[in-house]
């Protein structure tokens, strides 16, 4: 009997859909993880790690800091300072300026006690407040004799120092007009320049020395009783700060009278 003959197999064409299908699927699952990366769901990446590690037959890396964890890198053109070294530099310049103030409260003891002169630190640094009667004789820009002595001895205090010192000069509200000052302005003007000259004749450096007339303006007391403006008449002496941009404390006093 013969044998009945097979019908000849033919090539499958379409064998490619398959191989294309996997290509997809594999094209998909990257996307997936990529996406997974892109988001700042931490859980949800391990979630989705997870389940691509076990469906491939992986096992999951050990983990890493999170994003949160990692050291922070400043951004270019910005000069990050250790916190520690600004407090530390607070620190000294305000040792710094304590010692100035004691060093003068003690040179002007006698004059501090009477209630002539204040001093106080302050963020800004060490403020001297003068009375106007201790230096000069009424509508006059002349410093007295003792004066002299007394602005000599801070002088001294200061002379070895690198602070810059202003030298601000008022007055009180009662007009002056005469052959030397036509107006407050000048007086104030006037007296400041005699400290800051007595200053620089004491060996202060004039770089660090500035005068400034603030005439009737900014006065400290009432303008209407004698009392209040013999308080207005007045020169502050400041040894500014070198760090006023980081001392933001509350002014403490060095010394207070009533």
């Amino acid at each position: 009997m013969a044998r009945k003959k097979y019908a000849e197999e033919h090539d499958n064409h379409e064998r490619w859909l398959v191989s294309y299908a996997d290509f997809i699927t594999l094209l998909f699952a990257f996307f997936v993880v990529m996406y997974a990366i892109s988001s700042v769901n931490e859980s949800k990446y391990r979630v989705l790690s997870d389940s691509l590690g076990s469906a491939f037959g992986q096992t999951r890396p050990p983990q890493t800091k999170s994003w949160q964890e990692q050291p922070t890198l400043p951004l270019p053109g910005k000069l990050l300072v250790p916190r520690p070294r600004i407090s530390e530099a607070v620190r000294r310049e305000r040792e710094q300026m304590t010692g100035i103030a004691r060093d003068i409260l003690k040179v002007l003891a006698p004059l501090v006690s009477e209630g002539k002169v204040r001093v106080t630190q302050t963020a800004r640094g060490v403020s001297v407040e003068i009375n106007a009667s201790l230096l000069f004789a009424p509508g006059e820009a002349k410093l007295t004799e003792e004066s002299s002595q007394a602005l000599k001895a801070v002088a001294a205090v200061l002379n070895n120092d690198q602070h810059a010192i202003r030298v601000e000069g008022y007055t009180d509200n009662l007009p002056i007009s005469n052959a030397f000052f036509p107006s407050n302005w000048e007086l104030s003007a006037m007296r400041a320049s005699s400290v800051v000259r007595l200053f620089g004749e004491s060996g202060i450096s004039e770089n660090r020395l500035t005068a400034v007339g603030h005439g009737s303006n900014q006065p400290v007391d009432s303008n209407t009783t004698a009392v209040g403006r013999a308080r207005n008449r007045r020169v502050t002496v400041t040894i500014l700060s070198a760090l006023p941009e980081v001392v933001t404390e509350v002014p403490v006093k060095a010394s207070s009278h009533n």
